[in-house]
């Protein structure tokens, strides 16, 4: 370093700069949460064989495909007669994947159910049925 002199770290532009882009990105992050309400999502689980499940493994996708809500479910005695799910998700179109689980071995087929939610739909209440049956 000439003269001994070495550089000081708060007059760099960027270190002045830091406090305003942190508040701006704070500002940012706080602007985009506040407009997606909490959504609840309830199952009915309906038909035979939900008494053998012991977990329940909940998966939201949006549009794109990208998982925006992950939720697994374990009953030890079997599920209760509906399911409910609480997401932060805005207006628009998702899949949701269902994968039961029984007592030992891997999940059963999943269940994809689609669902579009308009700036309304706070609680959205639909029937489930296990894969495979009708």
């Amino acid at each position: 370093m000439e003269g001994g002199q070495g550089r000081d770290w708060r007059r760099h532009p960027l270190a002045r700069r830091l406090p305003l882009l942190a508040l701006v990105a704070l500002g940012l992050w706080w602007w985009k949460g506040v407009d997606v309400p909490e959504r609840e999502l309830v199952w009915r689980l309906e038909g035979a064989g939900w008494s053998d499940i012991r977990a329940l493994d909940v998966q939201v996708k949006d549009a794109e495909g990208e998982l925006v809500k992950r939720e697994t479910r374990a009953f030890p005695s079997g599920p209760p007669a509906s399911l409910t799910v609480k997401a932060e998700l805005a207006a628009g179109t998702y899949e949701v994947w269902v994968f039961p689980r029984g007592e030992s071995g891997p999940s059963l087929p999943p269940r994809v159910d689609h669902l579009t939610l308009g700036d309304e739909d706070l609680r959205v209440e639909r029937g489930l049925r296990m894969p495979g049956s009708r």
